[in-house]
């Protein structure tokens, strides 16, 4: 018996999704974010101890609609981390130019944004920081809890690896001077994170500290002091009032 094989014309087009599949998950994106963007609403009307039953009745919904765009509160809280995280990214990058910037620059209108961003929503930040929304959270329908890693850690750990990809990328580092500047970039975001909590508190309750322009001016120092004083360990040389790719240099001149 001779065996019939199907000959597959490598010119051919791969098929094309199905055009109902595919409306049918813009439409769950669609909902998912429309169940972010309403928990965003209520964080700042409820506090950082918001509900998903608060969530759900801001987003004009019964909570078992929520149930079905979320697997659980751990779910719905990553998507919130994830939205901030592209929030601020986002804000972050059209204040700022890469290229043409000095490091100091860099660093202080980064830092402005930031708190900018977390003065006008100082809620959500201490959602993010003390809420035990999402620790509090079980798989509600398998019942089980729900032990996996800290969406906020998470997050922080891509942001700093990304801001890590950026600096290299734009100081051509080789690799060992890569994993220093993600250690950097490590460093910062716990830093800066550290500051929040203290600065914000963890309720209205507490009088600001100190003004947003001031806590911008401590922080943007400790940033660039964490860059600076890692330079020195590395035996590099740091110019903060040169751009990225001419900041750096090591004893033969040579820009990482």
């Amino acid at each position: 018996m001779v065996e019939v094989t199907e000959r597959v014309n490598p010119d051919e087009s791969p098929p094309k999704p199905d055009a109902r599949s595919e409306r049918w998950r813009e439409h769950r994106q669609a909902v998912r974010q429309s169940f972010v963007d309403a928990a965003l609403t209520a964080i700042d009307s409820h506090g950082p101890d918001v509900s998903m039953g608060d969530i759900a009745s801001t987003a004009g919904a019964a909570k078992p609609k929520l149930y079905r765009h979320f697997a659980d509160k751990s779910d719905l809280y990553a998507a919130i981390v994830e939205h901030v995280r592209e929030m601020l990214w986002n804000r972050i990058l059209l204040a700022t130019n890469l290229f043409e910037d000095s490091v100091s620059t860099l660093i202080e209108r980064g830092t402005s944004e930031y708190a900018i961003i977390v003065s006008e929503q100082p809620n959500l930040f201490r959602f993010l920081v003390h809420s035990h929304f999402a620790g509090r959270a079980g798989n509600r329908r398998t019942n089980e809890s729900s032990a996996g890693p800290d969406p906020a850690l998470d997050s922080a750990r891509a942001a700093a690896r990304k801001l890590a990809e950026v600096f290299a990328d734009a100081t051509g580092a080789d690799q060992e001077n890569s994993s220093a500047i993600e250690l950097v970039s490590y460093s910062a975001f716990g830093a800066v994170a550290s500051a929040t909590d203290w600065w914000l508190g963890d309720s209205d309750a507490r009088a600001p500290v100190m003004t947003t322009e001031t806590f911008t001016s401590y922080v943007a120092a400790l940033m660039l002091g964490i860059v600076e004083s890692t330079c020195v360990i590395a035996g590099v040389t740091i110019d903060a009032d040169q751009p990225l790719h001419t900041a750096f240099s090591t004893e033969g001149d040579e820009v990482l």
